[in-house]
């Protein structure tokens, strides 16, 4: 029997315009309360455009955005040319199921930085820019017939720092009772 694969940094991405594809770096910086350093979403208020020209003064619960690798690899398998950083993330994970966390969560990653879950990123209309179905393709209904997003989670940084990729992850859970991810 194979060993479960230990929940790490696959790759790590920025960009500095408000734009979907991100590009692969070395190192991403994570600074306290505020996400990336060098992003286009860097900020402690909110700086999704169409939010930022509603409610400018939000707190900005989207600082930082991680996506499973394993979505890259089941959207390939079905047939989409999608790779680590296109769809937007900064941090690209491996062997954690990001979307089972519940809000609040903690991820210790690297040597000290700490990451929030905040909640589930809404797939947008930008990813069928990217690639016809694509959008479609992050969404898929679970057995009560609901809506299941799977273009990530976002989260806010509690402890700023470097991360790269090969880092580990640790999760620690919030206390119960557990609150399920809600779009943010």
């Amino acid at each position: 029997m194979s060993k479960p694969e230990a929940a790490r940094i696959e790759a790590v991405h920025r960009s500095p315009l408000h734009d979907l594809r991100k590009q692969p770096q070395p190192v991403l910086r994570l600074l306290t309360g505020r996400g990336v350093e060098g992003d286009a979403h860097l900020g402690a208020t909110v700086q999704h455009l169409s939010r930022k020209r509603k409610q400018p003064a939000l707190p900005n619960l989207r600082q930082v955005h991680l996506i499973h690798a394993e979505l890259h690899e089941e959207l390939q398998a079905a047939g989409f040319h999608v790779h680590a950083g296109e769809m937007g993330e900064n941090i690209t994970t491996r062997g954690l199921d990001l979307l089972a966390l519940p809000e609040g969560a903690r991820l210790h990653l690297g040597a000290g930085a700490v990451l929030q879950v905040t909640g589930l990123r809404d797939p947008c209309a930008q990813l069928e820019r990217l690639q016809p179905g694509l959008m479609a393709a992050t969404l898929g209904r679970d057995a009560q017939g609901q809506v299941v997003r799977k273009a990530g989670i976002m989260a806010i940084v509690l402890a700023g720092g470097d991360v790269r990729p090969g880092d580990a992850i640790r999760v620690e859970l919030p206390d119960l009772p557990h609150k399920a991810l809600q779009v943010v």
